[in-house]
């Protein structure tokens, strides 16, 4: 596949990144099954060769910083062909518990240590994670100024946060990024956080284009998880949502095949032309991964083909709230 460099501007950074980021999850090891240095490594490149050049990943991606370490190794020597986005005030417990903590000191501590992880002395980009409820929005954003002042990150962004958290966060240091969940059928960013984003020159880079899996259509309905898969514990691979999906599916495929390309890079190449949309964050811990999420680059649905995933999508109806369910 021949490289494709398009680029996107990041916020008004002048930093510019491709529409499809290679989400840097999965090379931690954590969820994902038969995972290996080799491939991850393989992975980071591929997707340099590929024209990718979003590399994305967190303080918690790995039980030690694996996924940062990786990406530290697979850029020695050409550290400038990539943009790093890194995310902190998120970090598992000795019972690998998620432990949410956005005090300042926190933020800083984590961002120091993600530099030495990634062997840099700055990140392109860098996110609150989330914010923990307790610690005011305003001290976590100071924090994130301060070392964007220092030069330890070029840009702020946040991720998993409501509009109104968004205009606050935003107040008290510049958003150069939001990072949300949105796909084909979790769309809930285009009634509030999308339209402030596009209005305040903010890039939004999404998680689950492919809604951790299940739009690539290679789930059989009869699928059964492995105990170790963590999507099973999730609302939509299951019962009634899980139906109503593999029903979608079905419609979706043969356009797909009319299209020449597969589930999956439709359901990418549909997400990053949504107005807003700067990047589409696609995990992937092997090269022929990456290589087929590229496959989303370099063309466009037609307004038909649009028209028809519009009225599957319409009949599928709204997707009930993205829920681990015990």
């Amino acid at each position: 596949m021949p490289a494709l460099h398009e680029r996107r501007p990041l916020g008004l950074t002048g930093i510019e990144v491709s529409p499809v980021a290679l989400g840097c999850w999965p090379i931690s090891g954590m969820t994902s099954l038969g995972v290996n240095d080799a491939d991850s490594l393989a992975t980071l490149h591929e997707s340099l060769a590929l024209g990718i050049n979003f590399l994305d990943t967190a303080y918690c991606y790995g039980a030690d910083g694996e996924s940062e370490r990786l990406i530290a190794r697979a850029l020695r020597g050409r550290r400038d062909e990539a943009v790093i986005a890194t995310k902190g005030g998120i970090a598992w417990g000795e019972d690998r518990k998620m432990i949410r903590d956005a005090r300042p000191e926190t933020l800083r501590r984590h961002c120091e240590e993600s530099l030495r992880r990634l062997e840099t002395d700055h990140v392109e980009l860098l996110y609150l994670h989330g914010p923990d409820n307790v610690t005011p929005l305003a001290d976590s954003a100071g924090e994130l100024k301060r070392l964007m002042n220092e030069g330890k990150t070029r840009s702020v962004g946040v991720s998993n946060f409501s509009l109104a958290q968004l205009i606050e966060f935003h107040a008290h240091c510049p958003i150069t990024a939001f990072q949300p969940n949105y796909n084909m059928i979790q769309r809930q960013i285009e009634a509030d956080s999308l339209p402030w984003c596009r209005e305040n020159h903010v890039a939004v880079a999404v998680y689950w284009p492919l809604m951790k899996g299940l739009l690539a259509g290679k789930l059989a309905r009869d699928h059964v998880f492995d105990a170790k898969d963590g999507r099973a514990k999730y609302s939509q691979f299951q019962g009634e949502e899980w139906v109503r999906n593999q029903e979608l599916i079905d419609r979706l495929r043969p356009i797909a095949e009319e299209c020449g390309r597969t589930l999956a890079q439709m359901a990418v190449n549909w997400t990053i032309h949504q107005p807003g949309i700067t990047s589409a964050l696609c995990g992937a811990k092997r090269p022929e991964q990456i290589r087929e999420n590229a496959g989303a680059l370099g063309w466009r649905l037609t307004a038909d083909q649009l028209a028809r995933i519009d009225a599957a999508l319409e009949e599928r109806g709204a997707a009930a709230t993205m829920r681990a369910v015990t």
